[in-house]
């Protein structure tokens, strides 16, 4: 099993993508912090996986405070001495707001969780990972911070911003055994959707231009196996990088 004997904690691991890695890093022997505001939906997919004969526990903790991450991974260290692996995966969608109509409140509710959130998780980890000499963390990214338009001006800003801090993390900590990698999922069948609540007319039309060209949506399983190979030792040569996992879309 590739990751036998690892500690991971997956955030927003009560659905779609999270849930997909939690479970899949579990089958490959990882003890597994499932982590989700929904503390109730992420103790369903620590049965799961206890079901199939693995190890994990279900933490609550919202990303966007200070206090919740610190107590998530105070928890790991706590129950099994240490962590091994990060996946920030908690992730919302901003309703396509465009810049003209984009509200502070909006703005710092989705960095909050989108960058913020992988910046404190990260801050947090570093220095168990710097002791030991080794750790590896995966943010999940997005076709959105890679191109322009996938979505509004907050969403496209936060995951930019994401990719950026990982090339940054990568590369500054490569000499103490280190890696940070992201991944950019093209459009994934996940309950992400249940974020956009009331799409901006506007930036919805602009950001659907793009839609004709994606050959297909993937699953959160095909999200999985890219996030169980950076987290392996497969990818140790693997660092300060974003894998793209989107069908060929953005290739166009």
């Amino acid at each position: 099993m590739k990751l036998s004997g690892k500690v991971a904690i997956v955030t927003g691991a009560a659905s779609g993508m999270g849930k997909a890695i939690a479970e899949l890093f579990a089958a490959e022997g990882a003890t597994v912090i499932v982590s989700d505001l929904r503390v109730e939906a992420a103790q369903t997919v620590v049965t799961s996986i206890e079901a199939k004969g693995g190890t994990a526990i279900a933490v609550a903790a919202n990303v966007a405070k200070e206090e919740d991450v610190a107590q998530m991974i105070d928890t790991a260290v706590k129950e099994y001495g240490t962590v091994d692996i990060l996946i920030n995966n908690a992730g919302i969608m901003d309703n396509f707001v465009p810049a003209g109509d984009l509200t502070d409140e909006l703005w710092e509710r989705v960095f909050a969780i989108n960058t913020t959130g992988v910046m404190r998780t990260t801050r947090k980890v570093l220095p168990i990972f710097t002791e030991r000499k080794s750790g590896v963390i995966v943010n999940i990214a997005s076709a959105g911070g890679l191109n322009g338009s996938r979505a509004g001006a907050a969403y496209t800003a936060s995951k930019h911003a994401v990719v950026g801090f990982t090339k940054n993390v990568g590369f500054q900590y490569a000499n103490l055994g280190i890696r940070c990698n992201a991944i950019a999922p093209g459009g994934v069948s996940t309950n992400i959707g249940t974020t956009i609540t009331a799409p901006n007319p506007f930036g919805m039309e602009r950001a659907m231009v793009g839609m004709g060209l994606n050959p297909r949506a993937g699953e959160p399983e095909e999200i999985a196996k890219v996030a169980l190979f950076l987290a392996s030792d497969d990818a140790s040569f693997v660092n300060g990088t974003v894998v793209t996992a989107d069908a060929g879309w953005t290739a166009y």
